[in-house]
Parts: C-alpha cells; structure tokens; sequence
C-alpha cells in the first residue's frame, strides 16, 4: 500500500504557520501584561487627552492661528503614536535586565516573533490611544473635511509610522544598560523633536533656524500628512518650500519603508545575539 503524500503547500505553509503563531502567542503576551497592569493604558491615553484640554482651552487663545484645534489635533496625534511607540524599547531593555529574552532565547520560536509581539503590542496601545483622542478631539470641535478613505488614510499613516518606529525603539532598547536609559534619551531626543516641527505652531513664524530644522524634521512630514488626509490643512500659511513638506505623503511612506527595511533585520540580529547583562 503506498503512502499518501502530503500535499505540497503544507511543508511550504508550515513554518508560516508556526511563526504566526509564535508571532499571536508573544502579542498575547504583552496584551495580557496591559491586561494585568491598566496603568500602563490609563497614563497611555490620559497623556493625549491632558494636552488635547491644555492646548485646545488653554494656549489656543493665544496661538494666531485660525481654527486652531483642527490644526492641533494631528499635532496631537503624531506625537501620541511616537512617544508610544517607545514602549517597546523599554519594555525589551526591562526584559533583557530581568533575563527574560535569555528564556525566550531557550524555546523552539521565531527571535522575530519575539519582537513582532512586543511591537504589535505597542500599535494595539497606539490605536486605542487614538481613539480615545479622537473622541476628545471631537468634543473640542475636531472634524475630518475630506472623505472616508482619507480619514483612514491619515489613520494608516500614523499607526504604520509608529509600527516602524517601534522597530527603532525595540534595537535601542536592547542597546542600553537599564529601562532608565531609554526612558531618560527617548525623552530627551522626542520632545525638542515633535516641539521644533509643524505639531503645534505654523513652522513660518519660527526664527530661521528653527525653521529650516522643522522643515525637515521627519515629525513635520507626519503631521503634515495627517492634517492633508484629515483636510486640516490652512490655505492662509504660506506654500512650503522644503521637498519634504511638498511631499509630505510620500515622505513618510519612504521614512516608513527606510525604517522596517533597515531596523527589522538588525533588531532580529541583535536579539538573536544579545546575552543577559
């Protein structure tokens, strides 16, 4: 009696298979670890909402900007997916000091399910994020003026530039001695980031030199990208000269393409790599 063989696709699929599975098995994990540790969420969204308030009801009188929270929001949102997007980094600098990438290390996976869990935890804190932005955005007088696939569109854009991000962060986080460090140099490097940029003033009435930073300020192309899916763009500013800003779209789709292409294989390397410290 001869042997039945197994179809072609299954040997093909197989590893596949198993690496999405490894890949859903470490993002549950990391759902779970919000699950057993809300705070991490609450400050996550309260964060957005205190400076959506502050900025919409407190500084808009004194910003000369007309209709000014649909300027801010993407402001807004582009700083709340970066920022979040740190999260991995911290999260793989805690588990390399607590020895756990040296167990994961130890099991029959994927190193690169390892990472894609902890940066698709990071986009599940990110779409929340903004939804919960959105929402409060849209009791301060937010309002998408273009059409549906736009709004998703500036949706798209936003989440993939924080997934790639998270790549970044997940290497540097990894890099470092102690959650401390990333915590301390992310925060020093993406605040004058997203401040010196278009977030949350027109960048034409900064000084010169500000202003040819924030031109090419990779922050600008995001949240440019955004108001120009959401139809928040301001007809009154002046036309931007940077290349960046007149193609802010295609910008931050190279940025994003730059980004995974470059930082997937070396954080995978490096994780398959890295010992406890």
């Amino acid at each position: 009696m001869t042997a039945v063989s197994q179809p072609a696709f299954e040997s093909v699929g197989s590893p596949l298979a198993q690496f999405v599975s490894d890949g859903w098995i470490a993002t549950r994990r990391n759902l779970i670890k919000i699950k057993r540790v809300p705070e991490i969420l609450v400050f996550t969204i309260l964060q957005p909402i205190m400076f959506v308030l502050l900025f919409s009801q407190v500084y808009a009188g004194a910003m000369n900007v007309p209709d000014y929270v649909n300027f801010l929001m993407a402001g807004i949102f582009a700083q709340t997916v970066i920022f979040g997007s740190t999260f991995s980094g911290a999260a793989m600098a805690q588990d390399l000091k607590d020895g756990i990438i040296d167990r994961f290390r130890t099991l029959p996976m994927s190193p690169a399910a390892v990472l894609i869990g902890r940066t698709n935890g990071d986009l599940v804190i990110n779409s929340i994020s903004m939804l919960i932005m959105m929402g409060t955005g849209w009791v301060v007088g937010w309002r998408v003026t273009t059409s549906f696939w736009g709004f998703l569109g500036g949706v798209g854009v936003l989440l993939l530039f924080s997934y790639s991000f998270s790549w970044v962060m997940a290497l540097l986080g990894m890099s470092v001695r102690s959650p401390e460090v990333i915590n301390n140099a992310s925060f020093m490097i993406l605040f004058p980031l997203t401040f010196i940029s278009n977030a949350f003033v027109p960048i034409h009435t900064m000084p010169e030199v500000l202003k040819n930073i924030a031109e090419w300020n990779p922050v600008s192309a995001l949240v440019e990208s955004a108001r120009l899916l959401f139809g928040n763009t301001n007809p009154e500013f002046p036309e931007p000269t940077a290349w960046t800003l007149q193609n802010p779209i295609v910008t931050v789709i190279i940025g994003i393409v730059v980004m995974l292409v470059i930082f997937v294989p070396l954080s995978v390397r490096k994780f398959a790599s890295v010992s406890s410290r």
